[in-house]
């Protein structure tokens, strides 16, 4: 039972914000008088106040009682005999300044958080923390206003400030739950929209002002407070998709990537070059990917970031979308539409590291709490951001509720995790003696891989119809593999051994392509180790690498064709597919998140036009032969024809269906040189006349129209170690599919 009368001590504490618990003092209290009595006793903090008054909840204004001032800072004290029934009351508060403001006393209402909470925390294992932490609107023995709770556990002193308080840290100061190191306070008439950050005093004396690390929404750049807001309520649309979603076989479905940068898909000139909003991004980004025929959207710097530099990949609100597009609900609606548009949305996800902007998490507490504090462990020197430290549950805990969180809320389809490999290797881009071997000498992480195997086996558990998606640019082994195998669990993983070789390859001269054939070919050795996506992303077409059409050797016509033929490739080899924005049309400039795409070149450049609607082709042509996707992980689902013709640089293989009665098999000819080859002769085994379905030198896309032959009839001409042999017309820098029809 609280005590009736301070001492000195404690009042000075309390008024300099120096009190360890704060709320023991403050607020109401039942107490014992000397004489074995029970009282009841208010103190309030108000220290600009000049008047307090209290009045209860069923009584009028009029019946208000003044507290007493007992210490100069602005401690008041009523001290009065229980009432009949306990009940929330207000605060008649006069300033010196003349100004008036009426209140809850936000230290009336009890606490909500648990001990079954703290605990599952400290375990690292409460899924849904986000329901916990963070600020929540909610009401209060009848009183709306929002919970704040935050973990700091190494503060001596946490407070929730904003427009509703002044920033001023002595009046809000939080309570500390004890050994959990979480500070809540329900702050009543706090209301969505409200900016608001913690003051956060440290063990040192030291004072932080710090974004919510589960903050929902934060204030526009450059502004840097978090801003309650109200995540429920939002009307969802996409039932059917959901249940389809779980059911769906990924590895056996058409998945074809646009990945895209918001901010710089398309701008608005006329008004200052601002962002398209996600209302508008609705009325035109998902038209655009329908049209193209792409499955997904691949969405770049959702989660809240303060420099538009750093393309969402330094995040401090990682609960928060980003707020230059519009609220948190108007994206929600974005993706309900993408949803009933038959589109899948794909977040990428930045858990590697973060950035060390002194709002967001970096010693956030005055302590190195969500990072190491050893640099050899938790700097990316790189990047300038902080490493995550893995070790420590309650951060693995913020990640994996945080994947969690946008899968709930947002719907989201699933998340590509970037930056893998960085995660992996403690001597990820470091020098000798810039690194600290793990327990057995070794360079890998085991925190992190703990980590990555809890997290794909959690939100897989939650979501099992999701795509949980590795950038990851070495040969660690079993990277889309199940954790029970030993693998780390993500279902894909980002091919970037084909794009490096296949990209060096078709930069090349044709003249010198022969020399290394093995470019193109020894993907194939490795193609079913994992379960991969073939990326050509933004990476490649950004930092002095020029644009994806800029690659091509030769001249303008030489480039578009080597353009054609390279993405011909990509949707004929086994794996799903991912294309940045602007590659699909050829865009010229460096890509650059401060400009729009050039819409120009489709919009007045027939070439540009014509390298759009082939990659639409492309698209639909992908999605509508299972031969391209039903068999990505089946070895039975490809087979070479010649990959030996290297002074022609000519190369054929089929792709088969993952069943026959699906549809013939596809047999695939590209010539990567610009010589056109006539009477070419391929082998094969089946006697039927053939369908040309696919031709990349076709006149309607800006090529020569030389292969004139619509269908093929096969000859009973051994080739390549088959029985017959069709005997066309290659055109020069192309790329042919065939198919049997009779």
């Amino acid at each position: 039972m609280a005590q009736i009368r301070l001492s000195k001590e404690e009042k000075e504490q309390i008024v300099s914000t120096n009190h360890h618990a704060p709320r023991s003092v403050l607020g109401f209290h039942e107490v014992e008088r000397s004489n074995k009595t029970k009282a009841w006793i208010v103190r309030v903090l108000e220290p600009d106040a000049e008047q307090v008054l209290l009045y209860w909840d069923d009584q009028s204004e009029n019946d208000a009682v003044e507290l007493k001032r007992i210490h100069a800072g602005g401690l008041f004290e009523l001290v009065m005999d229980p009432r009949p029934t306990l009940m929330p009351y207000k605060l008649k508060i006069s300033y010196t300044n003349g100004n008036q403001h009426e209140k809850y006393d936000p230290y009336y209402f009890a606490p909500q958080l648990t001990e079954f909470d703290f605990h599952l925390f400290a375990e690292g294992n409460h899924h849904k923390i986000y329901y916990k932490l963070g600020a929540h609107l909610t009401t209060q023995d009848g009183v709306a206003g929002t919970l704040f709770a935050v973990w700091s556990p190494n503060a001596r002193r946490v407070s929730v400030v904003g427009d509703f308080n002044h920033w001023d840290g002595r009046k809000h100061a939080m309570e500390n739950r004890g050994s959990s190191g979480i500070w809540e306070l329900f702050v009543p008439g706090v209301q969505e929209g409200a900016i608001y950050k913690y003051e956060i005093q440290s063990q040192q004396g030291g004072l932080f002002l710090k974004a919510d690390p589960y903050g929902f929404a934060m204030e526009h750049r450059p502004a840097t407070g978090s801003v309650v807001a109200n995540l429920n309520g939002f009307e969802w649309h996409d039932q059917a998709w959901m249940e389809e979603r779980e059911k769906k076989n990924l590895f056996e479905s058409p998945i074809s990537i646009y990945e895209v940068h918001l901010g710089s898909w398309k701008r608005i000139p006329e008004q200052d070059n601002r962002f398209i909003s996600y209302q508008e991004a609705v009325d035109q980004l998902i038209p655009y990917v329908k049209e193209m025929g792409y499955t997904h959207i691949e969405l770049m710097g959702l989660a809240e970031h303060p420099f538009d530099g750093s393309w969402g990949y330094q995040v401090v609100g990682y609960y928060a979308v980003t707020s230059r597009f519009g609220s948190p609900k108007e994206f929600m609606h974005f993706v309900d539409r993408c949803h009933q548009e038959g589109i899948g949305i794909i977040m990428d996800w930045v858990p590697a590291h973060f950035p060390k902007d002194a709002h967001g998490l970096g010693y956030f507490d005055g302590s190195h709490l969500y990072e190491h504090a050893d640099p050899r462990k938790g700097e990316h020197s790189d990047w300038g951001t902080k490493i995550f430290n893995y070790g420590r549950n309650e951060v693995r805990n913020f990640l994996v509720s945080n994947a969690l969180f946008w899968l709930e809320y947002y719907h989201l389809d699933g998340v590509r995790v970037d930056a893998v490999a960085s995660m992996l290797y403690l001597d990820y881009s470091r020098n000798p003696g810039e690194w600290v071997p793990n327990e057995y000498g070794g360079n890998e992480n085991l925190d992190a891989i703990f980590f990555i195997k809890n997290f794909n086996e959690v939100i897989f558990n939650y979501y099992p119809g999701i795509i949980s998606v590795a950038e990851e640019s070495t040969a660690w082994p079993g990277v889309s593999h199940p954790t029970y195998t030993g693998g780390l669990g993500f279902n894909f993983k980002w091919n970037m051994g084909w794009m490096n070789d296949t990209l060096r390859y078709i930069g090349n001269d044709p003249i010198y392509r022969s020399y290394d054939n093995h470019l193109i070919t020894f993907s194939m050795v490795y193609a079913y180790s994992e379960k991969y996506i073939l990326p050509i992303s933004h990476d490649e077409v950004v930092h002095g690498k020029g644009n994806l059409l800029g690659k091509m050797p030769g001249d303008y016509w030489q480039q578009r064709a080597n353009y054609r033929l390279y993405l011909s490739f990509m949707t004929a080899h086994p794996g799903k597919k991912l294309l940045f924005m602007g590659c699909e049309f050829g865009q010229w400039q460096e890509w650059s998140e401060a400009s729009s795409l050039d819409w120009n070149l489709v919009e007045s450049n027939p070439d540009h036009w014509q390298l759009q609607q082939y990659c639409k082709n492309l698209n639909f042509f992908y999605r509508n032969h299972p031969a391209l996707y039903t068999t990505d992980l089946d070895q039975e689902g490809f087979e070479w024809i010649d990959f030996h013709d290297h002074a022609n640089s000519v190369y054929s293989f089929l792709r088969k269906p993952k069943t026959s009665s699906d549809e013939p098999p596809i047999l695939f000819v590209f010539n990567f040189t610009p010589v056109p080859r006539q009477g070419y002769r391929i082998g094969t085994s089946i006697f039927a006349k053939y369908a040309k379905v696919l031709d990349s030198d076709a006149s309607e896309f800006g090529g020569s129209g030389y292969n004139q032959q619509t269908e093929i009839q096969a000859e009973s001409n051994p080739w390549h170690g088959r029985p017959y042999s069709l005997n066309f017309d290659l055109p020069p820098l192309a790329a042919v599919a065939l198919q049997p029809i009779a």
